[in-house]
């Protein structure tokens, strides 16, 4: 067993509460009282397993603004996103496909009008006084032509132009964001953001090229401001009874929806590689956060990789091998593979031929694409893996209606010292 003395130390109140002040000026909302949860925890009786859970959740709206107004009407798939949690209650989880807004209100209203009050089908009430959301890449304008027609995006062209042409694909700054739920107090001051990271700066960068010249896809202009994230990578420490948990939030671009050149293919497995040269540790200098704190995950941290990574082990349309760059990582164990019943039923309705074991497929794209594995949670070595499991319930029963709600399902790992 891996020792960690200073995460397994009760954190001061006073310094946590410092952190929490600073999220005025960050896009961390904090809920509740630090020292209440640290003088409960003094008297608390050993630890239960900790669930950390990862989740697309398909809660997006093609307008600004429309999944803010989709949640105050009261919106179906929402509700079923709720009774999914309720049903399994995970204590750290993480939303890929959650709009983000910054006055934080869609992330306000799922808490208060779906995840607090009991959903059909769901179980009861839940409640998560700690959240972390931040800017995303999508939808952003990039100001150049990444797409290769020629013109940058505007709002005068067309929603796919105009989409193709932001830092990362979307109809409005926000589109297809990300948020962090969780029962612990987050480290407010020590999340490292990596959004803005260069894809030039990562070492072998595998930059696309027209297949039939050889030559770069991205201007000299374009490549060296390109932004590797195609949402972003979060680095979100929470204190939990476990001791400090490194919450290594992604979602990596899809890859497809580009040409010959393959440049999604490419993004996706380096978005991937970006966090494979994380756990690597040390401080290489080309390893910069928004923040300007250069270096990789300290060799004795404790983290759960999380996210909609896109990419299969075995099958799909991704680089060989994008995924098992942590699957195969030495930092992470990656013994106890999710598996759902639902999936295996699924997969075997489509009918694809598929290399890998379709009972551990996430993602579900219809008849037309079938299931693929998609959705990780990866904890480091070192725990003791009590459970894994993903929300995916054979059709015809009771649960299978709240499932379908997204086109991915919940991913969960339950882990104990």
């Amino acid at each position: 067993m891996l020792r960690f003395p200073a995460s397994r130390l009760p954190f001061h109140a006073g310094a946590a509460l410092a952190a929490l002040l600073m999220t005025a000026c960050t896009q961390v909302n904090v809920h509740g009282d630090p020292k209440a949860w640290v003088r409960d925890q003094a008297d608390a009786p050993a630890a239960a397993p900790l669930r950390v859970a990862t989740y697309n959740t398909s809660l997006y709206d093609d307008a600004d603004g429309g999944l803010v107004r989709r949640l105050e009407a009261g919106d179906g798939n929402a509700r079923k996103i709720a009774a999914v949690l309720q049903r399994v209650r995970p204590d750290v989880v993480l939303l890929n496909e959650f709009d983000y807004d910054a006055p934080q209100r869609a992330a306000e209203l799922f808490q208060r009008d779906y995840l607090e009050v009991a959903q059909d089908g769901g179980g009861a009430a839940l409640s998560y006084p700690y959240r972390y959301l931040a800017p995303v890449n999508t939808g952003v304008p990039s100001g150049l032509d990444l797409d290769g027609d020629g013109l940058a995006g505007d709002a005068q062209r067309g929603d796919r132009a105009r989409g193709n042409d932001a830092w990362g694909y979307g109809l409005h700054p926000g589109q297809y964001g990300m948020l962090v739920l969780s029962r612990y107090p987050i480290d407010a001051a020590a999340v490292r953001t990596f959004q803005t990271f260069k894809w030039s700066a990562l070492p072998g960068a595998r930059q696309p090229r027209h297949p039939d010249t050889g030559k770069p896809w991205y201007s000299a202009a374009a490549w060296p401001q390109m932004r590797l994230s195609s949402k972003s990578h979060w680095d979100v420490p929470v204190r939990t009874p476990l001791g400090v948990v490194h919450l290594l939030a992604a979602h990596p671009t899809p890859p497809v929806f580009d040409g010959p050149e393959d440049r999604n293919g490419a993004r996706n497995h380096d978005e991937i590689k970006l966090w494979a040269r994380y756990l690597d540790g040390g401080a290489p200098a080309w390893l910069c956060d928004d923040q300007g704190r250069c270096g990789g995950l300290a060799e004795d941290a404790r983290f759960v990789i999380v996210g909609d990574m896109n990419a299969d082990p075995v099958d799909g349309d991704g680089v060989p091998g994008s995924i098992k760059q942590l699957l195969d990582h030495p930092r992470v164990d990656a013994s106890r593979v999710p598996r759902s019943e639902g999936a295996a039923e699924r997969a075997k309705f489509y009918g694809f031929a598929r290399k890998g074991d379709t009972a551990e497929h996430t993602g579900d794209f219809g008849p037309k694409a079938g299931t693929l594995r998609l959705d990780y949670a990866l904890p480091s070595r070192g725990w003791s893996v009590r459970g894994t499991g993903v929300f995916w319930p054979k059709p015809g029963t009771a649960d299978a209606e709240i499932s379908e709600a997204s086109d991915h399902h919940l991913v969960w790992v339950d882990l104990a010292d």
